[in-house]
Order: structure tokens, then C-alpha cells, then sequence
């Protein structure tokens, strides 16, 4: 029989050409894909929550696959752990209904970018965190970053190039911790542009700097132009830290 099995991951993106399947090198959905059809005996095609870029890491990224198989739910991500390179886990496997789909049926998603923020840099953060030598104005940052909740149209926090049907999102929350010299920032919202939560990540650090003014967020909110919010964070200080469905909502509730 036939059964959709949803998986929770988690993964080291240092090595990997992003999520998606490409030509020119490893990719996340293509790794798993391949540990799948080991473990299954069949080929399957991973549908996963979102895309993520080329260095950017999960704790907690969602996909889901369909296979005719009777390896127990609790066992599939065991076997595919056996399958699967020390840098990619599945947390958890479980069979959901036929017509769940990772991707669509999402409500909402975490991302948390963070930020080692010392005179010298940590060989032990120096693949999950974006290193910045100078004092950054904390106060500021979560200032500016507040400025982000609500439904806006986030037309300017996306990536030249990109495309999609609409740039209006909603960010429910978005806040930013400080413990010592690694500073984390939050935002929780029902969808993302490309690069956004970089772009997020970046202009906060430029704000920091003070090389931006808080009113370049406002500015970019109303004019939607890119050019005037700060630099492109880099990769390595992404995680998409979780996915929300609706049921899991409807539980908390």
C-alpha cells in the first residue's frame, strides 16, 4: 500500500549546493532522495517545506514522500539515518494523509539567523554563524527589527531576479536574543522571499554598525526599493528552524 511519510530534518548545509536537486554539485533533497530509494527499493521524489540556499543549515526542515513500503513509521528514519551522511539527520518520520503536502500545507515557518559578534572570531561557529568584529548597537537592531511585524509588502527585502505571484507577507513575530558574544535573530511569518531573511539579517548588522539608519526598513516598507537597506548577510548564519501545519496549530489551541 501506498502511504505518505512526513520526515523532520535536520542538516549541516556547509557542503551542499542548497535543498534542491541541481546538476552542479550535492544537494540536501537529492542526498535523502538517494537514501530513500535504498530503503524503500523504489524511486521517490522528496517534496520539501522550502527551498534553502547553498550553506544555509535546518534544524528543523520538512518533506514528505510517497512509497509503497511496510518498514514501521518509527523505523523509516532509522533506516535512513543508516543511509544518510553524518551532516544530514532525520529527526523523525510519520505517515500522514495521502493529500499532505510539506510545501503547501505550511502555515508558517522560523528562521533564525545568527551572529558571532566578538574582536576575534570562533573557529567553532565559524560554519553556523556570520562573524562581525565591530560593536553593533543592539538597541537599534531590535528597534529596526520590530519595524518588520505585520502584513507588509516586502517587494524590497527580496533578491534582484527573483520571481512570484505576490511579495505581500506576514511576519508574526520576529525578535533577537544577546547572550554574550552570539546574538540570534527570529522572524516567524507565514512566507518568505528570496534571500529576505538574509537581507533582514544584513541591514540589521548594518544598522548595528551604524552605516544604516533605523528609517531604511520604514523606507524600504513604503518605497519597496532594495537599494536602500543594508548588504546581503551570508549564508552560513541561516537556520530554518521550524515548520508549522495547521493541525499542529490546532493542537496548541
Amino acid at each position: 500500500m501506498v502511504r505518505n511519510i512526513k520526515l523532520v530534518i535536520a542538516y549541516d548545509g556547509t557542503d551542499y549546493h542548497g535543498w534542491q536537486t541541481q546538476l552542479n554539485g550535492a544537494t540536501i533533497q537529492e542526498t535523502i532522495e538517494n537514501a530513500i530509494s535504498i530503503v524503500v527499493k523504489q524511486k521517490t521524489d522528496l517534496t520539501g517545506s522550502g527551498r534553502t540556499d547553498s550553506g544555509v543549515h535546518a534544524l528543523g526542515q520538512v518533506a514528505n514522500f510517497k512509497a509503497d513500503t511496510k518498514i514501521p513509521e518509527e523505523k523509516i528514519k532509522i533506516a535512513l539515518n543508516a543511509n544518510l551522511p553524518s551532516d544530514i539527520r532525520i529527526l523523525d518520520s510519520v505517515d500522514v494523509s495521502m493529500d499532505f503536502n510539506s510545501r503547501f500545507d505550511a502555515v508558517d515557518k522560523t528562521y533564525m539567523y545568527q551572529i558571532y559578534n566578538d574582536r576575534v572570531g570562533n573557529p567553532f561557529y565559524s560554519r553556523y554563524s556570520s562573524f562581525v568584529p565591530q560593536i553593533l548597537d543592539i538597541d537599534k537592531m531590535e528597534q529596526a527589527l520590530k519595524l518588520l511585524v505585520g502584513t507588509h509588502d516586502f517587494k524590497g527585502f527580496m533578491a534582484a531576479g527573483s520571481q512570484t505571484k505576490t511579495t505581500v507577507r506576514t511576519i508574526f513575530d520576529a525578535n533577537l536574543t544577546n547572550d554574550g558574544n552570539l546574538i540570534k535573530i527570529f522572524v516567524n511569518g507565514n512566507g518568505f522571499l528570496y534571500n529576505m531573511v538574509r537581507i533582514i539579517a544584513g541591514t540589521l548588522i548594518d544598522i548595528g554598525k551604524g552605516l544604516k539608519d533605523i528609517t531604511s526598513i520604514e523606507e524600504a516598507l513604503i518605497n519597496k526599493d532594495r537599494r536602500v537597506l543594508g548588504s546581503t548577510a551570508d549564508p552560513e548564519g541561516l537556520f530554518l528552524m521550524e515548520v508549522n501545519y495547521k493541525k499542529q496549530l490546532d493542537n496548541l489551541l
